[in-house]
C-alpha cells in the first residue's frame, strides 16, 4: 500500500507542485500577470530557406567525403588494405577526391560516395546562388 501512495505522490503531486511554482516564478519575475504568449515570427523568406538547404548540403557533403576518407591509408598503407579488404598489401592506388582506394585490383571505397558527392556539391552551389539571387532581388524590390 505504501508503494501505491508513494507512486500516487510522485506521478500526481510532484508534477502538478512543479507547475505551481514554475506558474508563481513566472508571476514573480513579470508583475502579477500571466505569462503572455509569444507573437507568430515573420515567416521565413525564400532566400533563408535557400541559405539553410545549402548549409545542409555542405554538411552532408563534409560528412560523406570524411566518410569517404575513412577508407584512405595515411600512415600505414599496407593496414588500409589489410582492414577493408583483407590483403596484407600496398594500395594500387589511392585518391582523396573523387575518394578512391584500389587494392589489387578491386575499388574499395563504396560505390555510392562519389555520386553522391558530386550530388550534394551541387545541390550546395545551387542552393547558395539561388539564395544570393533572392537576397539581392528582394533587397532591391524592397
Amino acid at each position: 500500500m505504501a508503494t501505491l501512495i508513494g507512486t500516487m505522490i510522485l506521478a500526481l503531486a510532484l508534477p502538478a507542485w512543479a507547475g505551481i511554482t514554475y506558474v508563481g516564478l513566472v508571476r514573480a519575475r513579470r508583475g502579477d500577470e500571466l505569462p503572455q504568449p509569444e507573437l507568430p515570427r515573420p515567416p521565413r523568406t525564400a532566400a533563408r530557406k535557400a541559405a539553410w538547404i545549402a548549409a545542409f548540403a555542405y554538411l552532408a557533403g563534409g560528412a560523406l567525403h570524411l566518410y569517404g576518407l575513412s577508407y584512405m591509408p595515411f600512415l600505414f598503407p599496407e593496414d588500409a588494405c589489410y582492414f577493408k579488404a583483407g590483403t596484407k598489401v600496398h594500395p594500387d592506388h589511392s585518391s582523396a577526391l573523387p575518394v578512391s582506394l584500389v587494392c589489387r585490383g578491386t575499388e574499395i571505397v563504396p560505390w555510392w560516395v562519389n555520386p553522391g558527392l558530386l550530388v550534394l556539391a551541387v545541390a550546395a552551389v545551387g542552393a547558395t546562388v539561388a539564395s544570393v539571387v533572392l537576397a539581392v532581388g528582394r533587397r532591391r524590390a524592397g
